[in-house]
């Protein structure tokens, strides 16, 4: 080990995202479940309560029905809470409490080898989770095809993005109690205002403005164009969006993890 970054990145990295899959296959059915009965709920909540209020919702030139436009947007939430929360609180367990990561470096496998598979498993979290919701909301009819389709390797990208900066937050905090602090000022206000429960046209012009920098903001925009049907090239300026996203904040989570377990 070195004390310099190194971007170069073999194939060996599988091996961490093997580990994890290992470990992830003994407690399937736990982790099977949060997203199997997350849409149920929502779909009860927003369909028949919430959505009975609302009614239709003007979305890019036609009249939906608020649990259709919400629906792609959960699908969404879903790819950023798993990506980001298995490369924050989980990562940081294997790094801090398990060792995990003490032990793999003992191997030919460099930090950034073992950072790169840590964050290729957060986007497989996302890959898995917005599946199984995709294909519960096929169930009630709120997803278009074939654009839908579009939904799977989306997940792939926003799971790397909200991977690489959860991983790098990882590599920035001191304790797992300091978690909360990106959770209140990063994740909270997107889930609030990226235009998942209401148009982000109805927020005062700053607010719009401010959401136009949120990560989620673009991958709700994508997934529900998808979700509903709709693809036009407007829609490549929030695919740049993420890919600049995960390119900018993915050698900063191995620039900063590898700073923390090189001492």
């Amino acid at each position: 080990m070195t004390g310099r970054v190194s971007f170069r990145i073999s194939k060996r990295f599988i091996r961490v995202w093997q580990r994890n899959l290992t470990v992830y296959q003994k407690t399937w059915k736990i982790s099977f479940i949060p997203p199997l009965l997350e849409p149920l709920f929502y779909i009860l909540a927003f369909g028949v309560g919430l959505g009975v209020l609302v009614g239709k919702i003007h979305y890019n030139n036609i009249e939906v029905s608020y649990v259709g436009f919400i629906a792609p947007a959960l699908i969404a939430i879903t790819i950023m809470y798993n990506a980001f929360f298995e490369n924050t609180f989980a990562s940081f367990v294997r790094m801090y409490y398990q060792k995990t990561f003490d032990a793999i470096m003992a191997t030919p496998l460099s930090v950034e080898e073992i950072i790169t598979g840590e964050i290729i498993w957060g986007a497989t979290k996302s890959l898995i989770a917005a599946s199984i919701m995709l294909g519960i909301m096929s169930m009630f009819g709120l997803i278009t095809y074939p654009a839908g389709l579009l939904i799977i390797p989306l997940a792939c990208l926003g799971g790397i993005a909200f991977g690489s900066v959860g991983m790098f937050f990882t590599g920035m905090v001191p304790s797992i109690e300091i978690f909360n602090l990106p959770i209140f000022l990063f994740i909270t206000p997107m889930f609030l205002f990226s235009g998942t429960f209401f148009p982000v046209e109805n927020l005062p012009a700053w607010a719009q403005g401010l959401s136009v920098l949120f990560p989620l903001t673009h991958l709700v925009k994508l997934t529900r164009a998808f979700g509903l049907g709709f693809t036009s090239i407007e829609l490549l300026w929030s695919v740049l969006y993420l890919l600049t996203f995960s390119l900018i904040f993915f050698p900063l989570a191995l620039f900063v993890m590898h700073r923390r377990l090189i001492k």
